[in-house]
């Protein structure tokens, strides 16, 4: 397996509880690295333009705005097949199908606040990472 990059965010139900930490180590113990990390408050708009692949859908305006409700905390991961082990770690989107174990069932409070967001191919987690983050700011 190759190394590779993918961009994770933890969400603002899981910033608001405190779980950050939680989190991060439930990537670490995965043998995921993090490689760049910020907290931020997104606007709306931010909000928008990072998930406009789903402007047409019905959940589109409510997502925009929880994730603007509370920080965010955007982070590049690194490792083995590091897009597959990140949603693995992360879980099913609905925590009631998510895995015994993972962020989503430990965490998540439903399936729109599931605490993560993570890339879902190569050529997403570029643009993903390409939108929080500078290359002067991944420091692996």
């Amino acid at each position: 397996m190759a190394i590779q990059r993918t961009f994770s965010i933890i969400k603002p139900d899981a910033t608001k509880r405190n779980l950050t930490g939680a989190i991060v180590a439930k990537f670490e113990a995965a043998g995921l690295r993090v490689v760049a990390s910020k907290r931020l408050h997104l606007t709306k708009a931010q909000a928008g333009v990072f998930y406009g692949v789903h402007a047409a859908r019905p959940f589109y305006d409510e997502l925009c705005t929880y994730m603007a409700s509370e920080p965010i905390v955007a982070q590049v991961l690194e490792g083995e097949d590091a897009i597959a082990k990140n949603r693995e770690v992360m879980g099913a989107t609905d925590p009631a199908e998510a895995a015994p174990g993972t962020i989503r069932a430990e965490f998540a409070l439903s399936k729109g606040e599931n605490s993560v967001h993570g890339s879902d191919a190569p050529e997403t987690a570029a643009e993903e990472i390409a939108y929080f983050f500078s290359g002067l700011e991944l420091v692996g």
